[in-house]
């Protein structure tokens, strides 16, 4: 008796074998049906058209409106970005550039550990779309409502961290500084510190 399987022949599949179900047609809707549908396109016509003298007038932006992308500080001046590239992983159109780098006593410019020591988003690329803001764990990221982004240049479309931070508010100091006395990073994340401490303060 011999141990070897015999081929299975393939077996040949009609048409008729498999099952179908017939498609109904129900044909074109009624008068009133598509009547629905042109009264939108109707009522539009007499709608006002907003339009504006653009760049001598401008339209207000709505309250979430996805616009220029800034690097938020803390209250005291230090910055929020820890450099974990979060955002640079979450953008679709891959527009962002980071590169952290660490803390020292010496040249400390965010709490904990790192912060960007590069940051740069190409808007060459980028499409607007807000992933980055929801990756960034400590809010370092938002976008304003900015949106004359148009230049002569596609060298300036490219925008580095200096062009990106915040500027410093009555009460915030420029890094590298140290951080509030007696507090850590987590209390930087609460929202703790309200303000540089007098030790902290610019000699003159």
């Amino acid at each position: 008796m011999s141990d070897q399987i015999e081929p299975i022949a393939p077996r040949e599949i009609s048409v008729h074998d498999v099952e179908f179900e017939q498609v109904v047609q129900n044909g074109p809707k009624g008068f009133f049906d598509q009547l629905q549908g042109f009264w939108v396109t109707f009522i539009t016509m007499f709608k006002k058209v907003n339009t504006v003298q653009y760049p001598e007038e401008k339209e207000p932006t709505a309250e979430r409106f996805h616009g220029r992308h800034q690097l938020n500080r803390h209250e005291d001046g230090l910055e929020k970005c820890i450099g974990c590239e979060l955002c640079a992983w979450a953008c679709p159109a891959d527009a962002i550039l980071v590169e952290g780098a660490d803390n020292t006593e010496d040249n400390r410019m965010s709490p904990g550990e790192r912060y960007g020591k590069v940051y740069q988003i190409n808007y060459l690329r980028c499409v607007f779309c807000g992933l980055c803001i929801e990756a960034c764990p400590t809010r370092a990221l938002t976008m304003t409502n900015e949106y004359e982004l148009a230049d002569d240049s596609r060298s300036k479309l490219i925008f580095e961290k200096a062009d990106l931070l915040a500027p410093l508010r009555q009460g915030m100091l420029m890094p590298p500084h140290p951080m509030y006395p007696d507090m850590e990073d987590v209390n930087y994340y609460r929202g703790d510190v309200k303000g540089s401490h007098p030790s902290q303060d610019v000699q003159k």
